[in-house]
């Protein structure tokens, strides 16, 4: 429970320096940042290499004499279960 209220508590507090004015500075900031960056690089290439990793973890819960093919379509039905599994977590946490 003493997580659950710290988080709480950060949450609140990061949406307190955001309402101030050198929070809302940071943020345009920030957000300017985003949009150069989208404008000049390929996101999917910018993210490729963590894409990749992330994936890899799943692979490594596949046994290793399976097909290739099959291990990557075992690898992206887990990676889906994972997300599933997230989106049911905080809708439950929602509910509360």
């Amino acid at each position: 429970m003493e997580n659950t209220l710290a988080a709480q508590k950060a949450r609140i507090d990061a949406k307190a320096r955001a309402n101030t004015p050198e929070g809302k500075l940071r943020s345009q900031r920030a957000r300017l940042a985003a949009q150069v960056r989208a404008g000049l690089y390929d996101g999917r290439e910018v993210t490729a290499k963590a894409r990749t990793t992330f994936l890899d973890n799943f692979l490594l819960q596949i046994p290793d004499d399976l097909p290739e093919v099959e291990r990557l379509r075992r690898a992206e039905a887990l990676k889906k279960a994972h997300f599933t599994r997230l989106a049911y977590l905080s809708a439950k946490a929602r509910s509360k």
